[in-house]
């Protein structure tokens, strides 16, 4: 009886300093963004902002990472549980990475553009033969695209060339001096820059290239394993989230501008070039994960096109 009441005031006492766990307490998730500006990634901050992710049960502990390669290894050293990545990371589980996909973003590449300088000789695709594009890395989307653009053109995939040069202002520099004569930028970039009159827009991706995952959900394996339950609560709030962004423009606007550094006006024209593209349920479309598939033999980041089933899992998902 005496240690039934002990263990009673002891529960007591632990509940009144916060540190009684249960089904009531907040787990902590650690989640990572490739890219702190971009859109595709804002269910994160909106559902941190209108604590849907707190009721779900979750505390949410957001790193910002530049680039995919970033991303990935942080994932890899168990230094987040979640990363919010492009659609070509899939690639990285084939070379012996210790992670899933576990939930579409979306799809087409509308997020992303060709942009040449403003005032520039380029003026139309025809222009593009022989001339060099920087883009943020290799083996990757960007690096892909414009081979996808020069083979529609009936050009060899060479007829490009293509120049990693890391993040935006880098590219962008690289732009003004001349040193590239395009660069790859997602939208809110190129909505930025066409405002300062740096840049134009040549291309759209999403006009040139229909099945293709442009960005996905990934979990670190141990984590898939030992706690499926926080990833089944982090998933069901991200789409609760999305579905909050699309019935919500101008509050969306409002959450996002700020965090993709645009005026009111073009994070609007954000909001409505890519909100139809962001997946409302996360599962994957087998003709977009084919186009995957077949991007990594073409820019050589795979010798052979992946058994795709293997680096994905819908298991989290929401029931539909």
């Amino acid at each position: 009886m005496r240690l039934r009441f002990a263990a009673t005031v002891f529960a007591s006492a632990l509940a009144a300093l916060g540190l009684a766990t249960g089904p009531g307490n907040a787990e902590t998730l650690r989640v990572g963004k490739n890219n702190p500006f971009a859109f595709i990634y804002l269910p994160l901050d909106v559902g941190l902002a209108q604590g849907i992710y707190k009721k779900h049960g979750l505390d949410i502990e957001v790193s910002n990472f530049a680039g995919s390669a970033k991303t990935q290894q942080a994932l890899t050293a168990k230094g987040m549980d979640v990363a919010l990545g492009a659609g070509a990371e899939m690639a990285f589980a084939v070379k012996g990475a210790p992670q899933h996909a576990i939930g579409d973003i979306a799809d087409p590449p509308a997020l992303l553009a060709l942009l040449v300088a403003a005032d520039g000789p380029i003026k139309t695709i025809a222009d593009l033969k022989g001339k060099t594009i920087g883009v943020p890395g290799l083996g990757s989307m960007a690096e892909w695209l414009p081979k996808q653009l020069a083979m529609r053109q009936g050009w060899k995939p060479d007829d490009v060339k293509v120049l990693a040069l890391g993040v935006e202002p880098t590219l962008t520099a690289a732009l003004k001096t001349k040193q590239i004569d395009a660069m790859i930028g997602d939208i809110g970039t190129a909505l930025r820059l066409h405002e300062a009159g740096t840049t134009r827009t040549l291309v759209k991706f999403g006009d040139v290239v229909r099945d293709y995952i442009v960005g996905a959900i990934f979990a670190h394996n141990d984590v898939i394993r030992d706690r499926p339950d926080d990833l089944r609560r982090f998933l069901a709030a991200w789409y609760e989230s999305v579905a909050w962004m699309r019935a919500h423009k101008d509050e969306t606007v409002r959450i996002g501008r700020p965090i993709m550094n645009l005026s009111p006006a073009f994070a609007a024209t954000t909001y409505d070039e890519l909100m139809p593209i962001m997946s409302a349920d996360g599962r994957f479309s087998k003709a977009a994960l084919d186009g995957l598939a077949k991007s990594f033999v073409q820019i050589n980041v795979l010798p052979s096109e992946p058994d795709m089933a293997k680096l994905y899992t819908e298991q989290f998902l929401p029931t539909k």
